[in-house]
C-alpha cells in the first residue's frame, strides 16, 4: 500500500484528536500512532513572550517538507503521516506544529516523528520572531537543535 503524507502550512488552530482520528478511522493495520504537538511557550529563558510570528514562503515549504515527509516514509513503515504547521501571529498557549505518523509498530512511529520535528525545528522554511517587552527579534537556529538533527544524516 502507498502511503501519501498530508501536509498542510496554514494560519488557523488545528485539532490533535480529529487529525489522529482522520489518520487512522477504522484501520486496522495501524499499531502506533505517535503525535508531537509544538504549543508556543509564555516565556523563553524568564522572560515573558508576548507572541511568535511564523512566515514562510508558500509552495516552497510545502515542497520542502513533502521531500522529507517522503524521506520518513522511506526510511520506517508508516502506514499514515500527517503534518501541520501554522504561520503568522500566535499567542502563547497556541498550537504551532503538529507531526502524527501511524506505523504497525511504536519504534518507527517514534522514531520518524522524532526525525520530522528535528528537520522542522532546525531546517523547514519558516522565519520565527519573538515579541517581547523589548520589542520584536528573529530567532536564531540553537546549536542543540542543529545537533539533534545532524544524527539522522546518512553517512
Amino acid at each position: 500500500m502507498s502511503v501519501t503524507a498530508t501536509i498542510r502550512i496554514q494560519a488557523g488552530d488545528f485539532d490533535a484528536a480529529q487529525e489522529i482520528a482522520a489518520l487512522t478511522g477504522d484501520r486496522t493495520d495501524i499499531g502506533a500512532v505517535v503525535t508531537f504537538s509544538g504549543i508556543c511557550r509564555g516565556s523563553e529563558n524568564g522572560e515573558p513572550i508576548a507572541a511568535l510570528t511564523l512566515e514562510h514562503y508558500p509552495g516552497m515549504a510545502e515542497a520542502e517538507i513533502g521531500r522529507h515527509a517522503d524521506e520518513a516514509l522511506s526510511r520506517w513503515p508508516l502506514q499514515g503521516l500527517t503534518i501541520i504547521h501554522r504561520f503568522g501571529r500566535i499567542a502563547p498557549g497556541e498550537n504551532i506544529v503538529l507531526v502524527v505518523t501511524a506505523s504497525p509498530h511504536r519504534q518507527a512511529a517514534f522514531e520518524a516523528a522524532e526525525f520530522l520535528m528535528d528537520y522542522l525545528k532546525t531546517n523547514a522554511p519558516f522565519w520565527k520572531r519573538e515579541e517581547s517587552e523589548k520589542g520584536a527579534s528573529w530567532i536564531e537556529a540553537r546549536d542543540h537543535d542543529d545537533a539533534a538533527a545532524a544524527r539522522w544524516t546518512k553517512s
